[in-house]
């Protein structure tokens, strides 16, 4: 059995820049231990895989070291691969059936909008290691389902951060989001994200971590619709929308690579 694969920079419009995924697309479904394996092999933070089901397809998400519940940059280079291969309509939305119920992607002027669950963080006293690790003072600390947000005081802390990535695996959850208000006039706020507990020490871009980076900017800021920038060395670029128990994530993706892999 041979696979086709497509890798795509998400959450940018310039190659070598945004989140690369590997998108895969079947006519069934592939045996789970397969897709950890292909997803290995990759080597990238997020490899998708999907199959058509009902009127859309059935998407789940590996990293290389295990599945996750919720993937946005992965989500978004699904979308853009139906759009440009499959040669889905562009004025029909595209259905995805995944372990976080249906989730949207519809094609607008601003670029592919996806439609996920908002995952608002409660705010909860520093686990221990946490601000060690990061090595920060936090203004605030919040956990949402998955991920731990940590809020700064200034963008240059964001960027200069240098955590230590053995202490934080040590932490029982995905992954940790740092916040700051953005220092440049084109973005409301900047963030980064690490995942070390799930194989990536800093995911370039990620979209689920913006499902709970919304709802606090926009309660804080006053605003609903809000331009973000996450600085990792990559870099990305979101238009985030929060819209109460969900929150549109619109991006651009480009196709890098397509490639065969021989099983």
């Amino acid at each position: 059995m041979n696979l086709t694969l497509y890798q795509v920079d998400a959450f940018t419009s310039k190659p070598f820049s945004g989140n690369p995924a590997a998108v895969c697309i079947t006519e069934i479904a592939l045996d789970e231990k397969l897709m950890q394996q292909i997803a290995m092999e990759n080597n990238l933070s997020e490899t998708a895989f999907l199959y058509p089901e009902k009127n859309g397809y059935n998407l789940r998400w590996f990293t290389p070291a295990v599945e996750v519940e919720l993937c946005g940059h992965a989500t978004l280079a699904s979308a853009h691969i139906i759009w440009e291969v499959n040669k889905f309509p562009h004025d029909k939305e595209i259905s995805f059936y995944t372990q976080s119920g249906e989730l949207n992607a519809a094609y607008t002027k601003d670029g592919i909008q996806l439609d996920f669950p908002s995952k608002e963080a409660e705010e909860v006293a520093a686990p221990d290691r946490l601000l060690e690790a990061l090595g920060v003072n936090a203004v605030y600390i919040g956990k949402s389902k998955f991920d731990y947000l940590v809020e700064l005081n200034s963008a240059d802390e964001i960027r200069n951060c240098n955590p230590n990535f053995s202490e934080l695996k040590k932490l029982q959850v995905r992954g940790i989001m740092i916040t700051a208000k953005s220092d440049e006039n084109r973005y409301d706020f900047i963030s980064r994200f690490f995942a070390p507990g799930a194989g990536v020490d800093e995911d370039p871009v990620t979209g689920s971590a913006h499902c709970t980076l919304t709802p606090y900017w926009a309660k804080k800021m006053n605003k609903s619709v809000l331009r973000a920038y996450q600085a990792s060395k990559r870099g990305g670029e979101l238009l985030v929308r929060f819209n109460g128990e969900r929150t549109n994530l619109i991006g651009n993706a480009v196709t890098m690579m397509k490639f065969e892999l021989f099983l």
